[in-house]
């Protein structure tokens, strides 16, 4: 029996999303020194180890059979490349075309899906691998050609065995992390959302929107992550008790986020209004709970508890009590703002009954329709298709493949024109520093430099302080785990370590000391030949392409409503068709949010729209709270849809088309809508009986909200062409 404190140590290191990734690689690497020091081999280490580090970059996260097929794949291309090195080496010209070529295409495979594009960026990184390889033990003779393939090969085989073996023997545990990530950032979303009913006057309501915005996009990342790992998993495992329960989960947290990202009404109003009263910090205070809820509930799953839910239900009963004692003092300046107290009552109810649920996920009723939407590339032909429409120069994909050719190539003829040693480096270097966008390229590239540097220095101390081989080679093991436990968060410090485990292992076959000045001016001339590829080279300014995203944010908020206003017309359902509205709506946002945080990386002369794209952000956000709003109230009946509705929800759907047109062709955008404004002038009509509670003010505030969006947009329309005109100017 393990003492309770190293028990409870191993649970929690068990929880988190890099230990099985790093004991995974410990394995690997630990069985390779064992083998190396059984056979008196330490000359095969390095290509062992550099083939180990290129299959667990390649690692992709499926149902095992798709894990070992993908393990036979990379190791088809490992094979491939790495001979190709071989019998290119010697050969300049006809190895720069196949470097040419091989960078191209590899680049270009990532535009079929995550899976190939991991498998295709490894590939590149082990043929590199192999050029350090070879350049390190000088040109293979030709009966030895075999030789560095086959280690290079035998290493990513070895990680790829664990590698099946342990997702046959702990398939759950990444679908775990990850519903568990999804809850965690829920538990976040509800903290902030429940900053905005703080009761304080000149409250910066914009620019917690703005944060909120921001989560979002985080939620939305994890929501899209669970529901890849469950929907590979579930494939042809239907009926499976446990993926049912996780598949469960998943549509409770698609509730709660729909839920929590609901707005009634404009919560500066709200504050006005019931200054001195307790209502909205009782809303504050149950929304917060449940936030503390959903990360209970991640912390549940990792630990593999059963999660009980029951703190909110006090909070839940005060809210109502004052929510009461308002509506009894029957005040007048209160009686048009009482509703959507009430519709945000019965909302964080709902809410509550969701997180209730996720008690016991499989005792809830089932859904008519579990389909998930299946994003999967379906054969040689549909990948084909995938690869083409990116065959353009509009295409991210495109451009960052053209422009990591010429980085490769350039740094290839760099190091023929100085020879510099152990100048592979410099190619190694270029590709994993030149990334599509300017921001992220800078950001790596300071970080390659800076972790460098620190690996250089800890790596001579290591070797000067410890000449003892064994325990050189033991830190080169635990420097290679750290880099793979570190590079998703700690880029700079996992650079440093895969640094110090480069320096122990050359070590061992060679000068250690010699490799640190080379690799240091190798560093610095790979960084900076892919920072001037990323401003020169079909550059990829992220500032430009923000009316296109705001074109595809307006769109899906469109095709959304229209889900919501057909669900009104004949009944709630949770059909597949309307959660992938919903879905695309949130998407379309958060990558708008995301292609903002890139626009305010990049030089101040691309930057400088950032202020209006963040004002286009905050409404366009709003936007969407208000329609999720308007989703989380959807009747369960079949309901009365009269015709000032149909009047008012067309002329929206006809102002956000026009809008998101305007935007796409580049015509002036008008800041007025009078074919809006006569749509909602229905919305003044006497209800029908049977209309869903809040429908019609609703309506009225998703369109009130287009007022403010059409202004943004008209802004950013004027920014971007000014920005056309300066540019013209200045060529």
């Amino acid at each position: 029996m393990l003492p309770p404190s190293l028990s409870h140590t191993l649970r929690r290191l068990w929880t988190l999303e890099s230990f099985a990734y790093s004991l995974r690689v410990f394995i690997a690497l630990t069985g390779t020194v064992i083998l190396c020091w059984w056979r008196d081999d330490m000359n095969s280490l390095i290509p062992l180890f550099l083939g180990i580090i290129a299959s667990a970059l390649a690692e992709t996260d499926d149902h095992w059979r798709d894990r070992l097929r993908a393990l036979l794949v990379t190791l088809c291309c490992f094979t491939v490349a790495s001979l190709a090195v071989e019998l290119l080496f010697d050969k300049p010209g006809w190895f720069a075309l196949g470097l040419a070529l091989s960078a191209f295409a590899m680049t270009m495979l990532g535009a079929v899906n995550q899976r190939y594009a991991t498998i295709a960026s490894a590939t590149l990184i082990l043929a590199i691998y192999t050029m350090i390889s070879l350049e390190h033990r000088g040109n293979p003779a030709l009966g030895d050609v075999w030789r560095e393939p086959a280690l290079l090969v035998a290493g990513a085989a070895w990680y790829g065995v664990i590698s099946v073996v342990w997702c046959v023997l702990f398939s759950r545990q990444p679908l775990k992390l990850s519903l568990a990530r999804v809850f965690r950032e829920l538990g976040r979303y509800l903290a902030l959302k429940s900053a905005l009913f703080e009761p304080l006057r000149d409250l910066d309501v914009e620019e917690r929107r703005l944060a909120l915005a921001r989560q979002n996009g985080r939620v939305v990342e994890a929501l899209n992550q669970a529901k890849e790992m469950i929907f590979r998993r579930l494939q042809g495992a239907r009926g499976s008790g446990k993926l049912d329960r996780y598949l469960q989960l998943y549509f409770i947290a698609q509730d709660i986020h729909e839920r929590a990202s609901s707005t009634h009404y404009p919560y500066g109003e709200l504050t006005e209004a019931f200054f001195h009263h307790d209502v909205l910090f009782r809303a504050q205070r149950l929304l917060d709970q449940q936030g503390q809820a959903c990360r209970a509930l991640a912390s549940s799953l990792l630990l593999n508890r059963a999660f009980e839910h029951a703190r909110s239900e006090r909070a839940l009963e005060d809210l109502n009590a004052s929510l009461a004692h308002l509506e009894k003092q029957d005040r007048p300046e209160w009686r048009s703002l009482l509703p959507f107290l009430s519709a945000l009552a019965d909302n964080l109810a709902t809410l509550e009954q969701s997180l209730a649920r996720a008690s016991n996920p499989e005792t809830t009723s089932p859904r008519s329709d579990t389909a998930l939407y299946d994003r999967t590339p379906h054969g040689a032909r549909d990948v084909g298709e995938r690869i083409l429409d990116q065959l353009t120069p509009r295409s991210a994909v495109f451009r960052h493949a053209v422009r990591l050719t010429v980085t490769l190539l350039v740094g290839y003829g760099v190091l023929h024109l100085i020879h510099p040693t152990q100048g592979y480096w410099i190619l190694l270097t270029s590709l994993f520093v030149c990334r599509p966008s300017f921001g992220a390229t800078r950001r790596f590239l300071r970080q390659r430099i800076l972790g460098t540097v620190v690996g250089l220095v800890a790596g001579w101390a290591v070797i000067t302080l410890f000449p003892a081989a064994p325990l050189q080679v033991a830190i080169a093991v635990l420097a290679g785990v750290a880099f793979f436990a570190l590079r998703g968060r700690h880029y700079l410090l996992a650079t440093a370590s895969i640094t110090l485990m480069v320096l122990c292992c050359f070590n061992q076959v060679g000068d250690g000391f010699g490799l640190i000045w080379p690799r240091l001016f190798d560093t610095l001339l790979g960084a900076g030949i892919a920072g001037l590829a990323v401003m020169l080279i079909l550059p990829d300014w992220q500032g430009r392409r923000l009316h296109h995203q705001a074109v595809a944010t307006l769109d899906a908020s469109r095709a959304y409503l229209v889900a919501i206003v057909d669900q009104y017309r004949h009944g709630k359902r949770d059909d597949l068709g309307y959660r992938l509205a919903r879905r695309n709506a949130h998407n379309a946002d958060a990558e708008l949010s995301t292609l903002l945080g890139n626009v305010l990386q990049e030089p101040e002369f691309f930057r400088r729209d950032a202020d209006v794209g963040l004002r286009f952000l905050l409404h366009s956000h709003t936007l969407l709270n208000y329609l999720s709003a308007l989703g989380a109230h959807r009747d369960e009946r079949e309901t009365s849809f009269d015709a000032s509705l149909e009047a008012a929800a067309e002329a929206i759907e006809a102002s956000l088309g026009k809008l998101a047109h305007a935007l796409s062709t580049r015509e002036p955008v008008s800041e007025k809508d009078e074919a809006l404004s006569t749509g909602l002038a229905f919305l003044d009509a006497e209800p029908a009986s049977d209309e869903p509670p809040l429908l019609r003010t609703q309506l009225a505030l998703i369109g009130q909200q287009l007022v403010p969006l059409r202004q943004a947009a008209a802004r950013l329309d004027h920014a971007d062409e000014s920005e056309n005109a300066g540019l013209r100017s200045e060529s």
